[in-house]
């Protein structure tokens, strides 16, 4: 065994579980980073991965393989980007401890992440939500749990993973209603609830029963959701609900297109961005500020406020048929 696997091993066990003491998902996400790379690695190189150096994983290896992902793979830019950040972080254990690579280790981590262009993000208008709500089956004790669990999320913001960890005793009803959730970053954060939420969730958890400790939107089985079911629930709502709602056949609903939703109902009411950004947990405020751009009603507002004061407000708008036909080329 090389100095590659224990150095690995021991970057998993002591530095991300028990000194970062990252969640499930983080450590997840390094893992399949790393056995990505090894794989590639070993058809690179030929050797097996517990046979392989610091020395084989080079920076044209780590080149080719990023390039491995986007070509061949198919994985977006930020995906990439998100391998190529485990693999710094690795290397940067590696670098105190190994001081014969570190000629290696400083070209790896001297590669920059790539760039790409910001898409301006998908949300859900009211009508959406109330077409992809009303697409769950009442009668079924699944359809109930759906719609109390899509509803949650379009008004909280919770991320998929916070979503589905949630417990029955996480669900605080009453006065001052609210659901409580360990984020990103082992954060702990309090969602206040509406009166029509709170009253859903009210009905479902009387319906649900259990301990404080059970997942409160479980499987059959009783164990917790996982992302890929959710995310086939949602699918299968949204293709229901495109029949009766047509503006949602042009869009690609996910999980965190609910938490966009949540977030862009806020700064529609006129939230500020610090209180959205404590909303959604984003321990940096300039990430909250892609909704911002994304509100054109917002946008236009701001015009109106600095257009000249013998122009009528509102936007132009043709009063003739034929000119309507025009600008409409």
């Amino acid at each position: 065994m090389t100095t590659l696997a224990p150095t690995l091993q021991a970057y998993i066990t002591e530095r991300l579980i028990r000194q970062r003491q990252a969640s499930p998902h983080t450590v997840a996400a390094y893992r399949d980073a790393f056995k990505l790379l090894l794989v590639f690695a070993q058809q690179r190189t030929g050797k097996p991965p517990s046979k392989l150096e610091f020395a084989d994983l080079d920076a044209p290896l780590i080149g080719a393989f990023l390039e491995h992902l986007e070509a061949e793979r198919g994985n977006s830019t930020r995906t990439r980007n998100a391998r190529l950040a485990a693999i710094h972080s690795l290397f940067r254990y590696a670098a105190l401890r190994h001081p014969e690579d570190a000629a290696v280790i400083q070209r790896v981590l001297a590669m920059p992440p790539k760039r790409f262009d910001c898409s301006v993000i998908t949300y859900l208008t009211e009508e959406e939500i109330d077409a992809l709500l009303d697409a769950t089956d009442q009668g079924t004790w699944t359809g109930r749990r759906d719609r109390a669990m899509l509803a949650l999320a379009c008004q909280t913001g919770l991320r998929a993973s916070e979503l589905t960890a949630l417990t029955i005793g996480d669900v605080h009803l009453g006065t001052g209603s609210h659901v409580s959730c360990l984020g990103k970053g082992r954060k702990q954060r309090i969602t206040p609830l509406t009166a029509s939420t709170a009253k859903l969730l009210d009905v479902w958890m009387a319906e649900r029963a259990g301990l404080t400790t059970d997942p409160l939107f479980p499987t059959r089985r009783g164990t917790q959701l996982s992302r890929d079911a959710l995310e086939q629930r949602l699918a299968k709502y949204t293709a229901i609900a495109a029949k009766s709602c047509p503006t949602l056949v042009e869009k690609r609903v996910s999980p965190h297109v609910m938490r966009h939703t949540a977030a862009m109902r806020l700064v529609n009411a006129g939230v500020d961005i610090v209180t959205v950004a404590l909303w959604l947990g984003h321990q940096n405020v300039a990430t909250t500020q892609i909704y911002v751009h994304a509100d054109l009603a917002l946008k236009e507002r701001a015009l109106e406020r600095t257009a000249p004061k013998d122009l009528p407000p509102g936007r132009y708008r043709p009063s003739d048929k034929l000119l309507r036909f025009l600008d409409s080329l």
